[in-house]
């Protein structure tokens, strides 16, 4: 049984934070023995235009190297439509999956639209790696902030993703638990996750009558977090919520990255009872028998 049956998550020198060209990241997909291959660069809507558009006094001023993310997530789709055209039958068998990972669409609606409705995509992740005005989650100091403060960071994180889950204008909901690589991962601050288990439950139910599904990204596992995104607790809740789809991603920023954890993040979801994994071509789920 092959169990590097999929990345749907990963990223190529067309996001600012990756390092490796898109065509290297297809042929590492090759190498490995990859069925499934979603490049997904990054598309964060509140970062869509340069720096010079916005009031510095008004933007996140941490993440500078985002910015502009109109240009090279279109530049992005243009390429994996290019390397699918004329690579793909040289990657012995690997399907090619064009994809984004959109992030924070609602925090600049138009645009996300614009993006959303690109007739060149196969998969879309939606994101939420920064609260309305605050830098991404990386770049907060937990260690000055009181429980009270992380407490209601993360009330707005679940309530911003719940809104983002009704606009639903995406395949899957990237990793879920996303501030917990910080927070308990980098910081090793404990927080109690079932405080937000209610609105967890909301957001599975909205994206379960909305026909969209949910990923377990593996990079926790590579990092001190040590976990996936959702861990079992989670996956297995939206399993129980009457959740079908589900992707595996390792959220490689490089070559050397690409299909670490998949294994894993493909065993976790047969023990929280799914058969079937999902790809998507034109945003439409084709199930994987595991």
């Amino acid at each position: 049984m092959n169990r590097l049956i999929m990345d749907m998550h990963t990223h190529s020198s067309f996001s600012p934070d990756a390092a490796d060209s898109a065509e290297l990241m297809y042929k590492r997909a090759s190498e490995i023995g990859l069925s499934y291959y979603a490049l997904t660069d990054h598309c964060d809507c509140n970062f869509w235009y340069p720096v010079e558009h916005y009031k510095r006094d008004n933007i996140p001023q941490d993440d500078m190297m985002m910015y502009g993310s109109g240009k090279y997530s279109a530049d992005s789709i243009a390429e994996q439509k290019r390397l699918k055209e004329h690579l793909e039958n040289k990657l012995n068998g690997v399907k090619i999956i064009i994809g984004i990972e959109l992030g924070q669409p609602l925090q600049d609606i138009e645009n996300a639209e614009t993006i959303v409705s690109d007739k060149h995509l196969d998969f879309i992740i939606g994101s939420h790696h920064q609260n309305r005005g605050e830098n991404d989650f990386y770049y907060l100091k937990y260690d000055s902030m009181t429980k009270a403060e992380i407490y209601k960071l993360l009330d707005d994180y679940f309530e911003q993703m719940l809104e983002m889950c009704k606009w639903g204008k995406f395949d899957v909901l990237g990793h879920l638990t996303y501030p917990l690589r910080y927070i308990c991962g980098e910081y090793g601050i404990d927080i109690d996750p079932s405080s937000y288990e209610e609105i967890i439950i909301e957001i599975f139910k909205t994206i379960i009558n909305n026909g969209k599904g949910i990923e377990i990204n593996t990079s926790g596992l590579r990092q001190k977090y040590g976990k996936t995104f959702p861990d079992e607790k989670y996956v297995r809740l939206y399993k129980e919520l009457g959740g079908e789809i589900i992707t595996v991603g390792s959220d490689a920023h490089c070559v050397k990255d690409l299909g670490k954890g998949i294994s894993e993040g493909i065993e976790l979801a047969e023990t929280a009872g799914f058969k079937y994994l999902a790809c998507f071509e034109k945003h439409k789920p084709e199930f994987i028998k595991i």
